[in-house]
């Protein structure tokens, strides 16, 4: 049986590998963008996992006594900037389907002759 400190591992990796799928077998370039959201989503599940702790507090050190176990500060840090990075990327290439869609009339990755060589 699966541990229960083992399934937020387990949904990341299912979470991941659901986005890596929808990335191979898309035919859409925007349902090749949501599936890359998908797939970033795994990260965060993963960042949650890894800094979580039982019986821990916030890291706001202003208002805890020495000793008390706090949560690492560095993983709620690194999920900020995911997020950050995340909601750049996808609005960028969100941007790039909208100049592919006005240049080729389509969004089938299938259909672009423009970008074969």
């Amino acid at each position: 049986m699966l541990a229960f400190h083992l399934i937020p591992y387990a949904v990341a990796a299912w979470l991941f590998l659901c986005g890596l799928y929808g990335i191979v077998t898309s035919g859409h370039l925007v349902h090749t963008v949501i599936s890359l959201v998908v797939l970033q989503t795994s990260t965060y599940v993963l960042l949650l996992a890894v800094g979580f702790r039982w019986d821990a507090v916030a890291p706001v050190f202003a208002d805890i006594s020495p000793g008390v176990v706090t949560v690492d500060p560095i993983v709620q840090a690194l999920m900020l900037t995911d997020v950050v990075v995340e909601a750049t990327v996808v609005a960028l290439l969100l941007a790039m389907v909208v100049k592919v869609h006005e240049k080729a009339g389509t969004l089938s990755p299938d259909d672009l002759r423009m970008m074969r060589g």
